[in-house]
């Protein structure tokens, strides 16, 4: 409806990868020339899931939070207090569904670190391609899971109440793709019932999110749920590469108009 209200438009000019925002079948029809950018966070992404994992596995917002909201350490009498789980990174198991340049990276990097990496095949797939892992068999071994795949009809909701009671109990759920790939009722519901161990989110499903978005209000007395403001693709780097790609795919559409 918007689309046909703009005759003169020849180029949407998308500042990110995802073209899930876009009717792309309406442009197609109206004439109207789409460009995404790929590739440019390849670095910073698979670096903030990194650091999410660290810090769920080792429990780093719970002790930060304990220092700022109590005087746990000051009066627990002896030199450290281990309230909060603390546990190896090293030998974990990642389940890294989407295996894309983001999460080929995520698993090379969580490789280096000791990590054992599978890739999760379709959901519902007769045949299981070479390097890949069954998609349940995946839910039920990992330690952590990272989402890295588009947002489509087939991978909205992927993470619900079903796939998350596949999980280990002492798993983690890392969502760095695409907020709607999560089912968040399901997942707040997990997180309360320790159904898994904990959670940590840079996308939402609406985003911003609203003051009473219940994930938000539970991040805040809720140690195990990390949530950062859609900020995993922005390292300056980063930024730099999407405004130069940018520039490049105006500039190849005007000088040969695809």
């Amino acid at each position: 409806e918007l689309l046909a209200k703009l005759p003169k438009l020849k180029l949407i000019a998308i500042t990110a990868t995802g073209t899930n925002n876009i009717d792309l079948v309406a442009a197609k029809e109206l004439g109207i020339a789409v460009k995404n950018v790929t590739g440019y966070s390849s670095v910073t992404v698979p670096e903030h899931v990194l650091g999410m994992i660290f810090s769920l596995k080792h429990s780093l917002m719970a002790y930060h939070r304990d220092q700022v909201t109590s005087d746990r350490w000051a009066t627990c009498g002896q030199f450290c207090y281990t309230d909060f789980p603390i546990t190896d990174v090293r030998g974990s198991t990642l389940g890294v569904f989407g295996k894309g340049c983001l999460g080929t990276e995520v698993g090379r990097l969580a490789s280096l670190v000791g990590m054992n990496v599978l890739y999760a095949e379709h959901k519902g797939a007769t045949t299981i391609r070479e390097g890949y892992t069954p998609f349940e068999d995946v839910l039920k071994q990992a330690d952590i899971v990272t989402l890295h795949c588009p947002l489509t009809e087939t991978t909205q909701n992927l993470i619900n109440a079903d796939t998350l009671a596949l999980m280990k109990p002492t798993a983690y759920l890392i969502n760095t793709g695409r907020g709607p790939l999560v089912d968040e009722a399901a997942l707040l519901n997990a997180l309360e019932n320790g159904t898994i161990a904990g959670a940590a989110l840079d996308v939402l499903v609406k985003e911003p999110p609203a003051i009473d978005n219940p994930l938000i209000q539970a991040a805040k007395r809720l140690p195990n749920l990390l949530i950062t403001p859609h900020v995993a693709w922005a390292s300056d780097s980063a930024v730099t590469t999407l405004v130069t790609k940018v520039a490049q795919n105006i500039d190849e559409f005007v000088a040969t108009g695809k």
